[in-house]
């Protein structure tokens, strides 16, 4: 697989008046770039790529316009998205709410990859009288994740059925970790110190609850590797929501290989750097080394009585999904893992809106894609078509 074909997986499937649909990607980090490139490698898309920064338009594929300016000013992002059918947001989360604000206004259809629970809070309210779509968390988790998950959930709440508990896990990890970490940068910084120390919804006994981050530490092995997995802050986007009086148990954890929980528990908390979230940043980005060899590791796992049997009910069964996706080279360069996934997310989502498979305005949450229609997607087949990827069902 080419990294500068990555869109080029099906025939056109969007509807002939709509095409070329013209779609802004705010960001030209790496997975800003991936995205730009995934939809213009389809020809379904005409593509501009805004970043604050001009230097870091350099190099994009030929035909995908560069455009320098500022998207988290109010006045400029509605300048940029003026006469665009979506908005795709790289951004840091903090810029989420402010583009989704534009974009409300303007009808232009939002997507975004933010795992901050208060910014996806706030745009729901925004997608209350919006008449374009609001679909924030379209990443890996949350995104892809949540996907899983409710197909799980859903192959026994489906005719009756009982969904006990609901257990989501997933790492972007380096695949050779020589620091004490056991972690490279593979994604935003800000991000990850984010979910670190915000709050994380879960469901307990049945009941909606806000769990602390790095807590619930458990151990695993998956393929013969050896993995920790513990409470970080919005993998599960609206799943508490959507399966609220639903399951008695739904969780979700990252995954890290051992003893980086503990190490990250002494830097927030004995330190208190989370205090200091900036500093905490600093540090990572001067400190740890950024890497293309990863591996992203998805791991989900539903418990429950299906419907069906003499009782009304199947006897209590279990259903998993368990994936290893590492990254593609081509002629484009190499594109790790985490790049891939989550630039698949946002790219299915928007591809999903573009040909009508889901709503054409308001909030839409990510479990609105059934999984079978995600992995049958041109983009949502990288999650399905690389040697490191497993599936058991």
């Amino acid at each position: 697989m080419q990294a500068s074909n990555l869109g080029r997986q099906a025939p056109r499937d969007l509807p002939k008046a709509t095409r070329p649909l013209h779609v802004v990607v705010l960001g030209a980090g790496k997975i800003g770039r991936t995205i730009a490139s995934m939809l213009h490698d389809t020809g379904d898309y005409r593509v501009s790529v805004v970043d604050h920064d001009a230097r870091r338009l350099d190099g994009l594929p030929r035909g995908v316009l560069a455009r320098a300016g500022d998207p988290t000013e109010p006045g400029t992002c509605a300048a940029l998205l003026a006469g665009a059918d979506a908005v795709l947001n790289a951004l840091p989360f903090h810029a989420a709410i402010s583009v989704a604000s534009v974009a409300a206004r303007l009808g232009v259809h939002y997507f975004d990859l933010t795992e901050d629970v208060a910014a996806t809070q706030a745009i729901r309210q925004l997608a209350q009288s919006a008449r374009s779509v609001l679909m924030p968390q379209c990443g890996l988790a949350p995104g892809f994740i949540g996907v899983v998950g409710h197909d799980l959930a859903q192959r026994f709440l489906r005719g009756g059925g009982e969904l006990l508990d609901l257990q989501m896990r997933v790492g972007a990890l380096p695949r050779y970790p020589s620091n004490a970490l056991k972690y490279n940068l593979t994604w935003s910084t800000e991000g990850l110190i984010n979910e670190y120390c915000n709050p994380c919804e879960a469901i307990v006994d049945g009941r909606r609850v806000e769990l602390t981050a790095l807590e619930g530490l458990e151990s695993f092995a998956l393929d013969g590797i050896e993995y920790e997995a513990f409470n970080t802050s919005g993998g599960l986007g609206t799943l508490p929501e959507t399966l609220a009086g639903r399951a008695r148990h739904v969780d979700y954890k990252s995954i890290r290989y051992p003893g980086h929980c503990a190490l990250m528990k002494l830097l927030l908390n004995d330190l208190r750097l989370r205090e200091r979230r900036e500093w905490l940043r600093d540090i990572f980005d001067r400190a740890i080394p950024v890497t293309d060899q990863d591996v992203v590791i998805v791991f989900a796992t539903a418990t429950g009585y299906p419907a069906g049997g003499e009782r009304g009910r199947g006897p209590l069964t279990q259903a998993s999904f368990s994936a290893r996706i590492g990254g593609v080279d081509g002629k484009g360069g190499h594109v790790n893992a985490i790049q891939l996934t989550t630039a698949a997310g946002i790219c299915t989502a928007l591809d999903m809106v573009a040909t009508g498979a889901l709503p054409q305005s308001g909030f839409v949450r990510q479990e609105s894609m059934p999984l079978d229609a995600f992995l049958a997607n041109r983009f949502g087949r990288h999650y399905t078509q690389h040697p490191l990827q497993e599936t058991v069902i």
